[in-house]
């Protein structure tokens, strides 16, 4: 089998590590989470592992790994939820990197959009080709002529998510981003984790420093997601619940009672969350 090659210090070298995390906590927490398609791509690349499996092992990183399969269970709650209300929905995954989220989800009738940067899905059409309904877009988020290439049915709706990736944006692009989004995509919904500033600092010290990123210096962080997102436009209705808890009970799970404990930190002061962004069809 031919393997697809990752390079060093690039860009498609930052999917490695929430690709590791998805297939570590499968096989951690079995009956908390399961990412088959995590396993496949695993054996498909060519990468060394070593690394990561040495640490693997530890706490913080045992608990990252959870943090990352807590976080895609409850996207994919949130897009499960507005499917259910609207089955016709396109489903689109802002920096979607090697993740599957919207195949999971996939109900038979809704139209499913990959969206990151070009280098991500040249990558992404080696290992995981657009299925039925399903289509890769190679754009930069930040230029918004990329909503122009989703066809987007008002009377079907959209439900937008993305997993680890705002973090990278500036508050300003964020903003800008959102108000873009909620115009455009009136009656959607926009979810994505989000974390306090000193959660982000201590995430990205981590995961950024171990991809080998370079610091951009400035990153996206919420406290208060109501009371920070819903001035920037009329049209936004925003709540938000933690997403180690929030959503499931980690009791029963098989997790540890020192990774339980760092859950409640996470939620808590620390203030991991799944934001949900409802844009509304009209102002006021």
């Amino acid at each position: 089998m031919n393997k697809s090659t990752i390079k060093k210090n690039s860009l498609q070298e930052t999917l490695i590590i929430p690709l590791y995390a998805r297939w570590l906590c499968s096989r951690k927490f079995p009956g908390l989470f399961q990412d088959q398609t995590a396993g496949e791509l695993i054996k498909k690349v060519d990468y060394d592992f070593s690394a990561l499996e040495k640490q693997s092992e530890s706490i913080m990183h045992s608990f990252g790994a959870l943090e990352v399969a807590m976080r895609q269970n409850d996207l994919a709650w949130e897009i499960r939820d507005y499917l259910h209300q609207h089955p016709k929905a396109a489903v689109i995954n802002l920096g979607c990197g090697l993740d599957n989220t919207g195949r999971v989800c996939d109900n038979g009738q809704c139209h499913i959009w990959n969206i990151d940067l070009p280098d991500v899905i040249a990558l992404r059409n080696q290992l995981l080709p657009a299925g039925e309904r399903e289509e890769n877009l190679a754009c930069d988020l930040t230029d918004l002529s990329w909503m122009k290439a989703v066809r987007f049915d008002p009377e079907n709706g959209a439900v937008l998510f993305a997993a680890g990736v705002f973090y990278y944006f500036t508050t300003n692009q964020m903003k800008q981003l959102v108000k873009a989004m909620a115009e455009h995509f009136p009656g959607g919904r926009l979810v994505f984790d989000a974390a306090g500033k000193t959660a982000v600092k201590l995430m990205l010290k981590t995961w950024v420093k171990q991809a080998g990123i370079k610091d951009v210096g400035a990153y996206f962080s919420v406290k208060d997601a109501k009371g920070e997102l819903e001035s920037w436009s009329p049209l936004l209705s925003v709540s938000s619940c933690g997403y180690m808890q929030g959503y499931q009970k980690l009791e029963g799970s098989g997790v540890r009672s020192i990774h339980r404990l760092l859950a409640k930190i996470a939620d808590g002061p620390l203030h991991l969350q799944i934001v949900r962004v409802r844009f509304k069809e009209e102002s006021g």
